[in-house]
């Protein structure tokens, strides 16, 4: 199966961004989703951001005030306002999309299929994020269809964007 076939069909990934180990699915996909809140023991209200398939599918969806091009791709997450407010609802919570175009193999493949990815770190809520599949929580394993193994990662959780302005975590 190929992998756009896998993200159609509502597979739960681990795979490598540019920063930690990520946990996604096809972010339109509402069970999809609805099982990676589950699998991360995450509040359903608490949003999770996105792997854009491009900076325009960024400016086609949302308020764009400022020249997000000098973030992405990178390790960032960009906050910033949908222009419909029902626009991917399971992945949101209000007004606000977390994006991101992370700088690695696996995400530019992701991006090629022109869906958004739902791009939440692979740990349980409250703990470290992993760095290396070896560091990953068993109960987690257990529970994805797909494991995208690229070694030890940097391990520095992307840098929020808000409102054009850097914001630690």
């Amino acid at each position: 199966m190929k992998l756009k076939e896998k993200i159609e069909s509502g597979k739960i990934f681990i795979y490598p961004t540019d920063t930690v180990y990520g946990l996604g699915c096809d972010a339109s996909n509402s069970h999809a989703v609805a099982k990676i809140k589950t699998i991360k023991d995450r509040d359903s209200e608490k949003p999770l951001s996105v792997i854009a398939p491009s900076i325009s599918w960024i400016q086609e969806h949302c308020i764009v005030d400022y020249d997000i091009s000098k973030y992405l791709p990178g390790p960032y997450t960009l906050i910033l306002k949908k222009k419909n407010i029902d626009f991917l609802k399971d992945v949101t919570s209000g007004d606000s999309l977390g994006v991101r175009i992370p700088d690695s193999e696996f995400c530019d493949r992701v991006r090629e299929i022109g869906k958004p990815f739902v791009t939440t770190s692979v740990n349980l809520d409250g703990e470290d994020p992993a760095v290396s599949v070896s560091e990953i929580n068993l109960e987690i394993i257990e529970k994805v269809d797909e494991i995208v193994d690229s070694g030890k990662l940097n391990g520095n959780p992307s840098t929020l964007i808000i409102d054009g302005k850097e914001k630690s975590r």
